[in-house]
């Protein structure tokens, strides 16, 4: 059982730069991949980002790609997700995300593939000039 908390989100002006942390609890936190999902009110919650347990492997949707960073510390229980270069369609709530079944692939991410057990209740993000 893994509980997830993100931190981070706010307000920020179209350019600019946001970093989101994930502090999971939990047992075998190292064992585990993460996965960071956004959703627009309204809209379907979209996967953009993974990495693997060991940080080795991780992947980007393209409207994120060269923009953001996902990253992680191991022995701080933490997952991170570096945003420069914020747009106005960034705007969402971020969802820090995992599942003991889940394993990120560097060239693709299929949401549908998973039924992610585990979910933090989300940081906003809103950019806005």
């Amino acid at each position: 059982q893994l509980q997830l908390v993100e931190s981070g989100g706010g307000l920020v002006q179209p350019g600019g730069s946001l970093r989101l942390s994930c502090v999971v609890s939990g047992v075998g936190f190292d064992y585990y991949d993460v996965a960071w999902y956004r959703q627009v009110p309204g809209k379907e919650r979209e996967a953009i980002s993974c990495i693997s347990s060991s940080g080795g492997t991780t992947y980007y949707v393209e409207s994120v790609k060269d923009r953001f960073t996902v990253s992680r510390d191991n022995a701080k229980n933490s997952v991170y997700l570096q945003m420069t270069s914020l747009k106005f369609e960034d705007t969402a709530v971020y969802y820090c995300v995992s599942d003991p079944l889940f394993l990120c692939k560097s060239d693709e991410f299929n949401p549908d593939y998973y039924d992610m057990d585990y979910w933090g209740k989300g940081t906003l993000v809103i950019v806005s000039s």
